[in-house]
């Protein structure tokens, strides 16, 4: 899907639902990170995540309905903010989704580093680095040295 198909879906949504005309634009948005879209106040336009294309058409679809709930609701000057209830209520005439599904986003797992006492033995685990030669053991005072 390219922007002008995206301008084309976000236009007819507006009309099968809101029974209103989108006359702003409706564009992707690569550094979108945690969220599906967002409706810009100033320009009326209406930003999504290019990533949820991966989830299919019927998250875009409901994306854009959220988003174009923010936009009619602030261009009638009415409660378009997530808390109004305005906005619960257009929503859920409309059957937009208060949120979207969260990506599935590679989740790196800390590497854990060992140390230990050479005379007492105790082991301590960091996540962060440490230069062993400048701290001594709290246990015993003895030097530190690296396990792994």
């Amino acid at each position: 899907m390219n922007e002008t198909e995206l301008q084309e879906l976000t236009e007819s949504i507006s009309i099968t639902y809101f029974h209103k005309k989108f006359i702003h634009k409706a564009i992707f948005n690569t550094r979108l990170r945690t969220t599906g879209g967002r409706y810009l106040l100033k320009s009326h336009n209406i930003e999504i995540n290019p990533k949820y294309l991966a989830q299919g058409l019927e998250e875009i679809i409901g994306i854009i309905k959220h988003e174009l709930c923010h936009y009619h609701l602030h261009i009638e000057g009415r409660g378009y903010k997530h808390r109004d209830s305005e906005f619960r209520e257009l929503l859920s005439k409309v059957g937009a989704p208060r949120f979207c599904t969260p990506l599935q986003t590679t989740v790196r797992k800390k590497k854990t580093l060992v140390y230990q006492c050479r005379a007492c033995m105790f082991i301590y685990k960091r996540h962060r680095r440490m230069d062993p030669s400048k701290y001594v053991c709290g246990k015993c005072g003895g030097k530190i040295k690296l396990v792994s």
